[in-house]
């Protein structure tokens, strides 16, 4: 590598080679990815890795020769086998895609039809792309697609599913197996594996690994994720601003990391072998159009000095296999910080208790017998797989699903069943987060008037009063007054669920129930969160039922574990204890899928 690596030209030898590769907004120009250059070999994984709004997600669009609304790519090359795929005419590259390059989105409920079969949309990807086969061929190439992604190729009843009938997990694979029908040259794989428990996740990173060596194909994996890219990807190329500012093979990146960014991003990642103090990048990103003279990350930056403002460095190699686009790169040994979470103490009294509890929907159980306590000031932690009934839990104790029979008891007062039969101070004191910040908040409502919203409905402050608990609530998720008028569609996934916890801390409840309330968030913006309701438990004693598949996370924040199998607590007691001695099979089986950083290089 020469000493400027944005000098590396690419080369029609490698599988993949991109080259000056830029996006701007239509008309105005304004550049929201810069000057990106990369190589990539057959088979390899490389990760692109960063903050929402990197622009990481743009550049592996722009790959496909494809922009989202309002966007527009500017100029570079993007060759695969020496074909260059933004010099192709749209029905070039109609075809093209599928067979040369394909594209797995971060929601297989968008790249799916849902008005179509399986088997349908599966049979679909071969006969547009591989041109005309007998039905026999196209039979027997569906079934071994299943096969490859994991599915169980003798049952007839996933190909005659819809994709709402599938799991999340079944419906990414399913994804997943049409990116790979026809065997293409490069797959970019946008967060595929976001929102999925730890045990489906590992499936899917093991399919596509499994994928890309087999048919040498290279994969363009884009992820917020560290842990997952340190367990898949062979080569990292970090994003800030719309430019890559590190790059090299992960081992060495996550290893020995040079820019202070890189460092920032791995200092928010939890540690499920070890209670990590999880610490936030400072401020934020500049937006495209506000991108300075100088170096991106500067204003963020604790090693700034005054020519990090003045001129833009260039990407310039540490050694063979490492880039720094930076003036003056960490030399000293990277370390993290421990952490000594709040003390357990058996005299707390029980905010939150459940007793034999059970749930069904219809003829089916979801949960049976569960048993669980919160105490005052505490965090429980509730994980395991999707399916194993953690959400139906969480919505029988907050009055959502009225469907339930045992005992939950507030305080010292039995909970009615049904939301609407319980006390407007009940409701009041316990508040829910969801997972899913795109459908919890008014798509009508500026960000203001949703956070407003519950102190409306609860009455007796003033307008004034109300302005500045939503302006604090803010504060409290790290976002600023600016954001007050923006519409939820103007914000990034991470900044809407940023919004839906502001909205819940705003009338000050004794009980948080956090649905995977960080599962969509970048690992800087979820240590934030984690420290500030950390804080907030241990400054106020606000309890918390954290539900999560991230058994990391619950290693920064809970005191104690619940492990729910089936609808079954299957093990429970104090996180140190459970994490670190787990007694049952499959809390074990948990702790072995968890990807973790130092867990060893990407299989061959």
């Amino acid at each position: 590598m020469s000493s400027n690596a944005a000098d590396v030209i690419a080369t029609s030898t490698s599988r993949l080679a991109v080259s000056g590769l830029s996006v701007g907004v239509v008309r105005s120009g304004i550049p929201v990815v810069a000057d990106v250059t990369l190589t990539l070999e057959a088979g390899e994984v490389m990760a692109l890795v960063g903050e929402s709004g990197s622009g990481k997600s743009t550049t592996g669009l722009a790959m496909l020769g494809w922009t989202r609304a309002g966007l527009e790519i500017t100029g570079g090359t993007v060759l695969i086998d020496g074909r260059d795929v933004l010099a192709m005419t749209s029905s070039e590259l109609r075809s093209a895609r599928g067979r040369l390059i394909s594209y797995v989105p971060q929601d297989p409920t968008s790249g799916l039809n849902p008005a179509i079969r399986v088997g349908d949309q599966l049979r679909e990807a071969l006969q547009n792309h591989r041109g005309a086969l007998d039905i026999e061929s196209v039979d027997k190439r569906v079934l071994e697609m299943l096969e490859e992604v994991g599915l169980p190729s003798d049952d007839r009843r996933i190909l005659r599913s819809f994709p709402h009938q599938l799991s999340g997990g079944q419906q990414q694979r399913v994804a997943i197996a049409i990116a790979f029908a026809c065997r293409p040259r490069v797959v970019v794989l946008d967060e595929p594996t976001t929102g999925l428990d730890v045990t489906t996740q590992r499936r899917v990173l093991e399919t596509v690994r499994s994928l890309a060596g087999t048919y040498g194909s290279s994969a363009v994996y884009v992820s917020h994720d560290l842990a997952v890219v340190a367990n898949i990807a062979d080569t990292t190329s970090v994003m800030y601003a719309g430019r890559i500012i590190e790059s090299g093979t992960t081992v060495v990146l996550f290893d020995t990391p040079s820019h202070h960014y890189t460092r920032g991003l791995l200092a928010a990642v939890p540690d499920v072998d070890r209670p990590l103090r999880l610490v936030g990048i400072d401020g934020r990103p500049p937006r495209p159009g506000a991108w300075p003279a100088g170096c991106s990350f500067a204003d963020r930056c604790p090693a700034r000095r005054d020519d990090c403002r003045n001129s833009l460095p260039s990407l310039t190699s540490v050694d063979p296999k490492h880039a720094v686009r930076c003036f003056h790169p960490a030399e000293d040994r990277y370390q993290r910080m421990e952490l000594s979470l709040a003390s357990v103490s058996s005299r707390r009294p029980v905010l939150l208790a459940v007793r034999g509890l059970d749930a069904s929907f219809g003829d089916n159980p979801v949960l049976r017998g569960v048993d669980l306590s919160v105490p005052r000031g505490d965090c429980t932690a509730i994980v395991g797989e999707s399916g194993s009934g953690k959400t139906t839990l969480a919505r029988c104790i907050v009055g959502l699903n009225g469907r339930w029979s045992g005992t939950i008891t507030f305080g010292d007062l039995p909970m009615q069943h049904a939301g609407r039969e319980r006390t407007g101070d009940q409701r009041r004191r316990i508040q829910y987060v969801f997972q899913n910040p795109y459908a919890s908040l008014n798509p009508r409502m500026t960000v203001a008037e949703n956070i407003d919203e519950p102190l409306r409905h609860f009455g007796g402050a003033s307008q004034a009063d109300r302005a500045a608990e939503i302006s604090g609530a803010l504060q409290a998720v790290a976002l600023s007054d600016s954001y007050c008028e923006r519409m939820p569609d103007q914000l990034s996934g991470g900044e809407r669920q940023r919004v839906a916890i502001a909205r819940a801390l705003v009338v000050n409840p004794d009980l948080l129930v956090c649905d995977e309330v960080t599962s969509a968030l970048d690992v800087s913006v979820q240590a934030q969160v984690i420290e500030r309701l950390r804080s907030l438990q241990e400054g106020r004693g606000l309890s918390m039922l954290f539900i999560t598949h991230n058994l990391a996370v619950v290693r920064s924040i809970a005191q104690h574990v619940v492990v729910v199998s089936r609808g079954r607590v299957v093990e429970s007691g104090l996180t140190n204890d459970v994490l670190d001695n787990p007694q049952h099979a499959y809390t074990k089986r948990l702790l072995e899928d968890l990807p973790r950083i130092g867990a060893g290089s990407p299989p061959d």
